[in-house]
C-alpha cells in the first residue's frame, strides 16, 4: 500500500467521522430545542384550541406539540406509556419520534416501505429506547395480528395511523390495543360536511395517478362519527389540516377547562399535479373539483356517492379559513 492510498483512506475516515459528528450535533440540538419548547407547552394549564400548542421537532407540521400538551393534561400514567404509528416512512418524520426522544416510551413502528426494514442495530434509536419497528403493509384484515404478534394488546397511551387510503377502515377494525389518545389522518379535499371514505380496497397505493394525489383517507366528519362508536372525543385538529385528534372518553373530562375550543383547519397546502409535463400546484376546492367524480362510500349508509352527488361540502366555517379559492 503506498503512502498516497494510505492518505487518501485517513482522508476519508476524517470526512465520514467529521460528517457523522456535525450531524449527531445537529440532531442534538434539534432535540435540545424541542425539549424548551415541551416545557414551555408543559406550562400550558389551558389553551385557546390544539393549535396553541403546536411545535414541530420531527412531526409533518405541529404534532408533536399538541401530543405533549395532551399527554402533560391527559395526566396518562406510567403503564400505559405505549404508543402505536403506522405510516413513519423510515421514521424520521413521524408523530411519535419526538415522543420515543424526549419521553422514553414504548413503541410499535410500521410500514409498508421497505425503508423501515433497514432500521437495526446500527441505528442508535435501536439500542438506547424500547422500539419495535415492523415492515407491513396494513389492511383492516391484518392490522390487528400485527399488533399483536409484535407484543402489544390491550390499553396503550397513543395510537397514530396515517396509511393515506384505508385510514378510516384500519381505525374501525383496530380492536388489539385501546388507545387513550388517537390520531388519525383525514383528507380535507373531502370537505367537513359528510362522512365519507375511499372504499376499502386491501391493495390500496394512494397515488398511483397524478388526479389519485388527491384521493386518499377519509373525511374529518366520518373520522368524528366512528369516534363516537368507538367512545371517542373530538379534539381538534392541526393547524395544517391534516390530523385529527381524540381522547377516549374515560380520559376526556381531565381536559375540562384546559382546552377552551375545537377547532377544525381545512387543508391549504398545495398539492403538485403533473400533466403534459406541466406542474400545477392545487389546493382548497381546485383539489376537490379534480376529484370530484371519483367513488366515495358514505360511511354512515354504506352507500357509493361522489362529492358531485354530495354538492355543497364545506362548511360555512372552512368556506371562510380557505377563503381565496373558486368556490363550489
Amino acid at each position: 500500500m503506498t503512502v498516497q492510498t494510505i492518505k487518501s483512506k485517513l482522508v476519508s475516515r476524517m470526512r465520514t467521522l467529521v460528517t457523522r459528528t456535525v450531524t449527531d450535533q445537529i440532531y442534538d440540538s434539534l432535540l435540545l430545542q424541542g425539549r424548551m419548547a415541551s416545557w414551555q407547552v408543559r406550562s400550558m394549564k389551558s389553551i385557546q384550541s390544539l393549535q396553541d400548542a403546536e411545535f414541530k421537532v420531527f412531526s409533518q407540521w405541529g404534532q408533536d406539540g399538541i401530543i405533549d400538551w395532551l399527554i402533560e393534561r391527559a395526566a396518562i400514567p406510567a403503564k400505559l406509556h405505549t404508543f402505536v404509528e403506522f405510516g413513519v416512512f423510515d421514521y424520521f418524520e413521524s408523530n411519535t419520534h419526538f415522543l420515543l426522544e424526549n419521553r422514553n416510551w414504548r413503541g410499535l413502528i410500521m410500514d409498508g416501505d421497505q425503508a423501515l426494514s433497514e432500521m437495526g442495530e446500527r441505528d442508535p434509536r435501536y439500542h438506547r429506547y424500547d422500539l419495535t419497528p415492523k415492515s407491513a403493509f396494513i389492511t383492516r384484515e391484518n392490522v390487528n395480528d400485527l399488533i399483536m404478534e409484535a407484543g402489544f394488546t390491550g390499553e396503550i397511551g397513543l395510537l397514530s395511523i396515517d396509511v393515506d387510503g384505508n385510514d378510516y377502515w384500519v381505525w374501525e377494525a383496530i380492536e388489539a390495543v385501546r388507545p387513550v389518545i388517537c390520531i388519525c389522518e383525514f383528507n380535507a379535499f373531502f370537505g367537513d360536511l359528510h362522512a365519507v371514505s375511499i372504499p376499502y380496497d386491501p391493495k390500496f397505493v394512494c397515488g398511483q395517478t397524478q388526479a389519485e394525489r388527491l384521493y386518499f383517507g377519509t373525511s374529518i366528519a366520518a373520522l368524528s362519527s366512528l369516534a363516537v362508536r368507538k367512545g371517542y372525543q373530538f379534539l381538534g385538529t392541526t393547524m395544517g389540516g391534516n390530523d385529527a385528534f381524540f381522547i377516549r372518553n374515560d380520559y376526556a373530562s381531565r381536559l375540562d377547562g384546559a382546552l377552551i375550543d375545537v377547532v377544525s383547519r381545512p387543508a391549504r397546502s398545495r398539492i403538485p399535479i403533473e400533466a403534459s409535463g406541466q406542474v400545477t400546484w392545487v389546493a382548497g376546492h381546485d383539489g376537490s373539483k379534480r376529484i370530484s367524480g371519483l367513488p366515495l362510500v358514505n360511511t354512515e349508509t354504506g352507500k357509493i356517492v361522489t362529492l358531485d352527488e354530495l354538492g355543497s361540502i364545506y362548511s360555512g366555517d372552512w368556506l371562510q379559513q380557505i377563503a381565496g379559492s373558486s368556490l363550489r
